[in-house]
């Protein structure tokens, strides 16, 4: 079997000067926090995963996306190799809520600098690498 990199997509959802996080539970990096997002679905653009998952997983509505930054992300411990495309949107309606609970335990919205931790690797690395939005 050969191994490739997946494609995710992360949503740095903007809303009086905070962004959304949730904390993971049961995929690769359970007890982390995480934007919304998930695997790119065939045929579509970073943009469409970006509000199809903000909706998903947080039943809030977005507009504008737009793509800022892309990381590399190796997991060896979970075998995992991502490539995060962060996609920056803007908070349209809705009332924010953990759509999934399955696969998040907490959901808030937090400051660049109020960030809570562990974050996952992704976003660790987007931080890390000075993407700063």
């Amino acid at each position: 079997m050969t191994m490739k990199p997946g494609v995710g997509v992360g949503v740095i959802i903007k809303k009086d000067g905070k962004f959304l996080l949730l904390k993971r539970k049961g995929a690769h990096g359970a007890g982390t926090w995480s934007l919304p997002g998930g695997h790119m679905e065939y045929g579509e653009t970073p943009e469409q995963t970006a509000v199809r998952e903000a909706k998903e997983e947080t039943s809030l509505e977005v507009s504008n996306p737009k793509v800022i930054g892309i990381t590399n992300d190796f997991m060896p411990d979970e075998g995992k190799h991502y490539f995060t495309i962060f996609v920056e949107a803007d908070f349209l309606s809705g009332t924010v809520a953990n759509a999934e609970p399955e696969s998040a335990s907490e959901i808030g919205w937090f400051s660049k600098e109020s960030l809570p931790s562990p974050l996952f690797i992704p976003l660790k690395n987007f931080f890390d690498n000075k993407r700063l939005f």
